[in-house]
């Protein structure tokens, strides 16, 4: 089996699994620069580089040489998401083999809107239960949102090309990652170098009170690799006798994953990063400043950097990604088989272990 994840800690959890369906996997892995390469190569990964995400044609060849793959690069690329998938409907089309894409979205797609004022979501929504994709229409058809509209077309890309489709939907990313690259996720690292940079941590006005959830990193891997090794057991089963058959993981309109294990406030994310921030001497001072939301988007975009916060984002993405409530429900991925380890006191310990990470990690 030829299997091509994204990098990091994902990357990291596959080539150490157990599962027998992955021991017995190539992986590769897209990178864009060569000195990544070569620390790859070093893993036992095939690297394979290539320029951006907008590099579609090259997404599709990658693709179509492999049978799975697992996208984490940015859940609000529709493009690549299209490219990869119709590279593994050629892969089984040459093969004949079931293909499948497992991609990272995220629960900001399903994220209110009470703070601008234009929608107000008390419902706690069930990956099982519910039919998220018809709610993320609704929601699309009145407002476009980068995210759903990357969740749409990985569906219908994936119907269109016969490749079985999983999208896991995480909340807010916390604790380390193990991988060689990027450890730390955005949402909270925003907060936290804003702060830095500011002298005060910034809650978005009116978000005190909303909630999200969260996952530790190494919970979430868990649920890729255990949807990945299904998936592949699957597919080599059917190949065999139908006594060994193997069900799949539910895919398509049926194949979409939450993975929390507990809830916080936006003003609880604030208050600890204030508070640890200066009990570490990272910042100079504890204060938690509530600023609009058209003030704040800008200042918390632009302390990511890159390409993912560049000169700031809009306050549509601010107010999805820092300010919004959604509440989820894990229960599809309890019943394939979903264990996370980590529980409220982890996720409390965290903010100190990321400050560390980020502000010691800079100085190397």
């Amino acid at each position: 089996m030829n299997h091509l994840p994204s990098g990091g800690t994902v990357l990291a959890t596959l080539l150490a699994s157990s599962e027998p369906a992955l021991k017995a996997s190539r992986i590769s892995a897209l990178v864009r620069k060569e000195e990544q390469a070569a620390v790859l190569r070093g893993l036992g990964v095939d690297p394979i580089l290539f320029r951006g995400l907008d590099d579609v044609d090259a997404l599709r060849r990658a693709a179509a040489d492999h049978d799975a793959v697992v996208h984490t690069a940015s859940s609000q690329h529709d493009a690549s998401v299209v490219a990869l998938i119709r590279g593994l409907g050629d892969r089984k089309e040459a093969t004949g083999m079931e293909t499948h894409f497992i991609h990272t979205g995220g629960t900001s797609a399903l994220g209110d809107q009470a703070v601008s004022g234009k929608l107000v979501e008390t419902r706690v929504f069930n990956d099982k239960t519910d039919d998220i994709f018809a709610y993320e229409r609704e929601r699309q058809a009145k407002e476009v949102y980068d995210q759903r509209t990357t969740d749409l077309a990985v569906l219908e890309a994936g119907e269109a090309a016969g490749v079985r489709t999983y999208i896991i939907m995480p909340p807010t990313i916390y604790g380390v990652g193990t991988g060689a690259f990027n450890r730390l996720s955005i949402q909270v690292l925003a907060i936290m170098r804003a702060a830095r940079r500011d002298g005060f941590t910034t809650l978005i006005r009116g978000a005190r009170d909303q909630q999200w959830g969260h996952v530790n990193v190494t919970d979430l891997v868990l649920l890729y690799e255990l949807i990945l090794a299904r998936a592949l057991e699957s597919s080599s089963s059917s190949s065999s006798t139908p006594s060994s058959s193997t069900p799949p993981p539910p895919s398509g309109a049926k194949g979409l994953y939450f993975a929390v294990t507990g809830h916080h406030s936006w003003g609880e994310v604030a208050d600890r990063v204030a508070r640890e921030g200066r009990r570490l001497g990272y910042v100079a001072s504890d204060e938690v400043r509530e600023l609009p939301l058209q003030e704040a988007a800008g200042p918390l975009g632009s302390a990511l950097g890159g390409p993912i916060g560049g000169q700031g984002l809009s306050e549509q993405v601010a107010e999805a990604a820092w300010a919004s409530h959604v509440r989820t429900e894990p229960a599809l991925a309890r019943e394939l088989g979903w264990r996370p380890r980590k529980d409220r006191r982890d996720f409390e310990d965290s903010f100190a272990a990321e400050w560390a990470e980020d502000v010691e990690g800079s100085r190397k």
